[in-house]
């Protein structure tokens, strides 16, 4: 199913010159994963501590910033020779643990369901599961959509926006709650789906 990860490959391609740049002056990916969720952790706790419109403009440029450093990562570790077994543990738990900063402090936005944003994060730490558990049968890590880390880095952002720029919650932002969550959990259905494809023998 269409996802934004399918832009993955060109936007690799426009930050090659980047992911060159870091590994000559000896940054490692490990590094930049790190840097990645220490980024998400330190800017959820300044809108957890200060919950207002004006910090809540706040998440879209990190919520980018953070997929560039993602794709950063991986660029270093495949294309310089750096991957760790470190690495493959910090990537994927360093995933989960920003997606859950970031996305967290909505809940202390007035009007917010806080219900449907917890509820929103855990799906999305289920969905991130359910790719890895695809290695575990012999299959790849599986990214399918529709709601993967780029669709949802999208969607709040663009909820943030609104937020940020005065528009209230209300029934426009529980019913696209409702609907990502819906979408979370089709994702989570079409990653098992595409793993026990991927390794199971057609008749």
């Amino acid at each position: 199913m269409i996802s934004l990860y399918a832009l993955k490959p060109g936007f690799q391609n426009l930050l090659r010159p980047v992911a060159r740049w870091l590994h000559g002056r000896g940054v490692s990916a490990n590094q930049v994963t790190v840097a990645a969720l220490v980024l998400a952790v330190a800017v959820a706790g300044v809108i957890a501590l200060w919950p207002t419109p004006a910090t809540l403009l706040l998440l879209p440029p990190v919520l980018f910033l953070r997929m560039a450093l993602n794709a950063l990562d991986g660029m270093l570790a495949r294309e310089f020779q750096q991957p760790t077994s470190l690495g493959a543990v910090l990537n994927e738990l360093g995933d989960v643990l920003a997606d859950a900063a970031l996305y967290l402090p909505l809940v202390l936005m007035p009007g917010v369901s806080a219900t449907l944003v917890v509820a929103l994060v855990l799906l999305a730490l289920l969905s991130e599961f359910c790719g890895v558990a695809a290695v575990q049968i012999g299959a790849r890590r599986r990214y399918d959509g529709p709601m993967g880390k780029s669709d949802r880095a999208l969607l709040l952002g663009g909820i943030a926006v609104l937020l940020g720029c005065g528009v209230p919650a209300g029934f426009w932002l529980t019913v696209t709650l409702w609907v990502a969550n819906g979408l979370l959990i089709l994702t989570c259905f079409n990653r098992l789906r595409a793993a026990l494809r991927e390794v199971t023998p057609c008749p």
